[in-house]
């Protein structure tokens, strides 16, 4: 691969040009990374709006119609909902966990295998989540682990 960075005309605005045989996992999660590097969540607490890293966010949980992201110590609510932030995270490091939970894999310190096929995550901060048996492929394809690990 080859990269080339030009210095751009005044008043221009920067732009990125991918040239590619084909769009692979890596090219994908590029794009989402760059994507995602300007964008920041409002996230509610004590009446307060804060602006939020989206790499700072642990998980987002939904939670009696209303949506919570959780970051290292503190936790807020937002006002977009799970399927919004599964559509604007999908090909990045979130991704659904369970019903209510979308996950950051970046915040798993470790995973072991629960009941019914499930696994419990344990976060970097001290907390678990659990992910349901239907979307432990897909943490799998995220951590880039084998099927039968």
């Amino acid at each position: 691969m080859k990269i080339i960075i030009e210095d751009k005309k005044p008043g221009e605005e920067d732009h990125i040009i991918i040239r590619c045989s084909e769009m692979n996992d890596v090219l994908l999660k590029f794009i989402a990374d760059m994507k995602l590097s300007k964008k920041k969540l409002a996230g509610i607490k004590d009446g307060k709006i804060t602006m939020i890293d989206p790499s700072n966010i642990y998980y987002f949980e939904g939670v009696d119609n209303k949506v919570f992201l959780y970051c290292k110590q503190d936790v807020y609510e937002t006002k977009l909902k799970l399927y919004e932030i599964e559509e604007d995270y999908k090909d990045t490091e979130f991704f659904r966990a369970s019903k209510s939970v979308i996950l950051n894999v970046k915040k798993i310190k470790s995973i072991s295998p629960a009941y019914s096929g499930r696994f419990e995550a344990l976060l970097f901060n001290g907390e678990t989540v659990i992910i349901s048996r239907q979307y432990v492929p897909e943490l799998k394809r995220k951590l880039g682990l084998r099927e039968g690990v």
